[in-house]
């Protein structure tokens, strides 16, 4: 188990991103110094009202109200501005962290997406650091505000009473002591509260993406079982939490009505011998009396901080432990198209069979090669190899020469357009998902989309390009979300396009107006086409076979029906085009 490290070093860690702007923090630090140190000026307003008030006729009775009223507001007003300039330190430490985590989400190496669900890491980006950074900053401030008010408490108890004030001295080290066994206990019962939430909220985002096959299947129970009982453990864990915060307080009550008890008693022995005044005991026991809510706040707050901590320290997780994806220099404006694959194998694990192994293949520029193969067979792989989605665990691959490895990363993947059989639709208008990642030229994006035939859809829109699509593209139809991945590639007009299954989601008149658009689109371009339908890659330049990984044969298609190897096969079985 790796040991909690020392709660100063994790505030240290934590605070760093807080620490600007400067100026909010030298208010704030300024009206907390003012709030504390006019505390005492509270019991201090009672000793001359109750030694002089009641016995004096010439007491000025008019100065009382003024006092009370010019300190109550003095302490009001410092209250305010330094909650205000708090806040405002907050949400920019807030924003600048957020923008680090996306930050490096955008370039974090593909594994942490394979470790990490997409509910853990929305979870961690946008709730947990919320909440870490305002119990944190607030528990904070709450330990300067309440330590100052006690230490200016203290001193005017010292100077009223030192020997009653040894009595309250006892008080700190108990609590000092309940607040670091606290502390142990709360870190870890929250670090699972963290696991546990997580995984509640990924059942539930399972519920929301499989709805159909939960349904359809009749697995409502089985979800539901789940449910409750990750839930059940949440709930196990939130009594943990609750029962060791609530134990804090009561036993600083105690420990302080111990202390008032022992103060009280000797006061009264003191009075006897040392004719202690009405005003100035009334004025200690309010001062002593006062220190119960700093003392209170401070027992309460390693919960809240610890909270805090723990949500905070997911996210620098993500930021200082996640490891990137690394590149090369070379850079292209635009490449010739000329992909070399030497000898490459990839295996994902290495107890997992090899997902493709010794594959050799050279694909001249403006060459169009198709894959084809059962489900399995490794064409996808190929493809997330050329786009380093994957890296090969042997051989090189190259780019017009340049190994992958080589090129920056950036500069590569501008090289590749991609239409996929799993088309992912951002929740932004349709302009900014055809030209994304660029910037949008609306005649082009309406070229596009006519290319692609979505003209007429496009027409029926309300506020045509600029119509935002939903989240997920719920009002696309499947044909309709293929088309706009189309309509995307043709944006990008790069000089390598992979036809993952493009158009696999058409009816028998889309898909020959889409093929016509691809084939104009294919000019000039190198192309990879991966598909099921037989009858759709018959035109290609050549045509490669594939089987558990490996390439068993690769012609054209006439070649390969001469051959009567395992295309031949796979063309007779599949009469319809599709393959079996």
């Amino acid at each position: 188990m790796t040991p909690q490290p020392r709660i100063r070093h994790r505030l240290a860690r934590a605070f760093a991103h807080f620490t600007q702007p400067i100026s909010a923090w030298v208010v704030t630090a300024v009206c907390v110094v003012l709030v504390s140190i006019t505390e005492p000026l509270i019991p201090a307003l009672l000793k001359p009202l109750l030694d002089k008030g009641f016995t004096q006729n010439d007491f000025p009775v008019w100065q009382v109200p003024i006092a009370l009223i010019g300190l109550f507001g003095l302490r009001g007003l410092g209250v305010f501005i330094s909650q205000v300039a708090m806040a405002k330190a907050t949400n920019h430490g807030l924003i600048q962290l957020r923008m680090k985590m996306f930050a490096r989400l955008q370039n974090a190496d593909l594994a942490l997406f394979k470790q990490q669900t997409a509910s853990a890491l929305g979870n961690t980006l946008v709730f947990e650091v919320q909440n870490g950074a305002q119990l944190m900053v607030s528990s904070l401030m709450s330990l300067v505000r309440d330590s100052l008010t006690l230490l200016a408490l203290v001193a005017y108890l010292l100077y009223l009473n030192w020997q009653l004030s040894l009595i309250v001295a006892l008080l700190f080290p108990a609590v000092a002591w309940l607040m670091k066994a606290l502390s142990k206990r709360l870190y870890q019962i929250t670090r699972d509260t963290q696991t546990a939430t997580d995984e509640l909220a990924y059942v539930v985002e399972e519920t929301s993406l499989a709805y159909r096959e939960i349904r359809l299947h009749q697995a409502q129970s089985m979800q539901i079982s789940r449910f409750e009982t990750l839930a059940k453990t949440l709930q196990r864990l939130a009594m943990k939490t609750s029962v060791a915060s609530s134990g804090m307080t009561p036993m600083t009550q105690i420990l302080s009505a111990i202390a008032l008890s022992g103060v009280i008693s000797v006061a009264l022995m003191q009075s006897q011998q040392t004719g202690m005044t009405v005003g100035g005991f009334a004025a200690f026991v309010t001062a002593m009396l006062m220190l119960i809510a700093p003392i209170k706040h401070l027992s309460e707050i390693t919960g809240p901080l610890t909270r805090g901590l723990a949500a905070l320290e997911r996210g620098f997780e993500l930021i200082e432990n996640t490891p990137v994806e690394t590149g090369g220099s070379h850079q292209s404006v635009r490449a010739r198209g000329h992909i070399e694959l030497e000898n490459i194998s990839v295996k994902y694990q290495p107890d997992m069979p090899w997902a493709l192994h010794h594959i050799d293949l050279n694909i001249q520029p403006g060459e169009t090669v198709a894959l084809v193969g059962s489900s399995g067979s490794g064409k996808s792989t190929l493809a997330n190899v050329l786009l380093r989605f994957v890296d090969v665990t042997e051989g090189k691959v190259s780019l017009d020469g340049t190994p992958l490895q080589a090129w920056d990363l950036l500069s590569l993947r501008h090289q590749f357009a991609l239409v996929s059989q799993n088309v992912v639709v951002l929740n932004d208008t349709l302009t900014a998902n055809v030209a994304l990642g660029q910037t949008p030229d609306k005649q082009r994006v309406i070229e596009c989309l006519n290319a692609a035939h979505l003209g007429e859809y496009l027409a029926g829109l309300p506020q045509h390009i600029h119509t935002m699509v939903g989240h997920n593209a719920f009002t696309l139809s499947g044909g309709q979300r293929q088309r706009l991945a189309i309509a995307r590639a043709l944006y990008k007009d790069a000089p390598v396009l992979i036809l993952d299954e493009a158009t696999s989601a058409l009816d028998n008149e889309s898909e020959r107006l889409v093929q016509d658009a691809l084939q104009s689109l294919q000019k000039n371009r190198t192309t990879l086409v991966i598909a099921h339908r037989l009858t759709t890659i018959q035109n290609a330049d050549r045509i490669v076979v594939m089987e558990q990984g490996r390439i068993v044969e690769q012609g054209t298609h006439q070649q390969l029906l001469e051959a009567q190897g395992a295309y031949a096969a796979m063309f007779k079985l599949s009469q319809s085009g599709v393959l079996s």
